[in-house]
């Protein structure tokens, strides 16, 4: 059982999500000759970490806050490679800033580190992506680790995830039965560390996926058949990331169809001090007694809408 903060309650799934990061970086420098050295980390790290300081700064939001920043440092760390340092610094200034930058109705259209990998594989032609194929002993234990804290955490954007995984092993299953290929390909191809990087932290962000239980369906649905598509059919590497990119544009429009609750971290304050002039924050939590007495003076839905809607289960990871 999950245990509660000093506010009462689940902890941040940000450090989960950060301790198994953390954890695989660090076994892949030490043991699998991960083609990114200790220099390259810290560079990156601290770029992320300094762009988010230098935002909350000057957009004067309450608290420096290092989690999602640290986040999206260490999936770059796995992810992207380049031979130039620079342009390293660029994709993790790129990705925290895109969070600040490029909003929509109170929330980023991005998730940070997929706007930073694919902003510099469109703008430069000396940025790859590393599918970071670490050996069945290293992909097996990161599975356990990341399915793991999926299970633990009972996110509430678990069913993105499930959504996308399902129909993405469902096609390209379905593409290897049709052209009569041996199961030992598909499964090869499943096999990337890159994908459960964005399956498990990416595609599966809180703050950029639509609001309601439905509409994440949908959502992961649509990435599933773009990336098979862009992989499959117009034949280019790294699909679900292409494909995550382009559909975070219809997140807006998906929330406007298919309305439903803001996500709030776990460990937000429940009242942040008065925003002075081009600031801005997401709604707190509403708190026991006022979420009580709201629910108190919503009719009742049948359980199958409530499910839809994102209402049928527990809203905290």
């Amino acid at each position: 059982m999950i245990g509660l903060n000093s506010r009462g309650r689940p902890p941040d799934p940000r450090w989960y999500q950060i301790s198994a990061l953390s954890g695989l970086l660090l076994y892949g420098l030490a043991s699998l000759d991960f083609d990114v050295g200790p220099a390259r980390v810290a560079l990156l790290l601290a770029t992320a970490l300094g762009a988010q300081f230098a935002c909350t700064r000057i957009w004067r939001l309450p608290a420096f806050d290092p989690k999602s920043a640290l986040i999206s440092g260490l999936s770059l760390c796995l992810l992207l490679r380049t031979n130039s340092a620079w342009l390293a610094v660029l994709a993790a200034a790129a990705a925290v800033s895109s969070k600040f930058l490029l909003r929509a109705g109170g929330k980023h259209f991005f998730n940070p580190t997929n706007f930073g990998i694919v902003a510099l594989l469109l703008a430069t032609g000396q940025v790859w992506v590393s599918p970071a194929q670490w050996g069945n002993a290293a992909f097996l234990g990161f599975l356990l680790a990341a399915a793991g804290g999926f299970v633990v955490h009972r996110s509430t954007r678990s069913d993105v995830t499930l959504a996308f995984v399902g129909l993405y092993l469902a096609l390209v299953f379905a593409r290897s039965v049709w052209l009569g290929e041996p199961l030992a390909i598909p499964l090869h191809r499943l096999q990337s560390g890159a994908l459960l990087i964005f399956s498990f932290f990416m595609i599966s962000d809180p703050k950029t996926t639509p609001d309601s239980r439905a509409g994440r369906i949908l959502f992961g649905f649509l990435v599933a058949a773009g990336a098979a598509f862009i992989q499959f059919r117009l034949f280019r590497t790294n699909g679900p990331l292409w494909s995550l990119a382009a559909f975070s544009l219809a997140v807006p429009v998906i929330d406007r169809l298919l309305p439903g609750r803001r996500y709030v971290w776990a460990d937000s304050t429940p009242a942040l001090p008065p925003l002075s002039k081009g600031a801005f924050h997401e709604t707190p939590d509403p708190g026991p007694r006022l979420g009580s007495l709201l629910a108190r003076r919503q009719p009742s839905r049948p359980p199958v809408l409530r499910l839809l809607r994102g209402q049928g289960g527990r809203e905290a990871l």
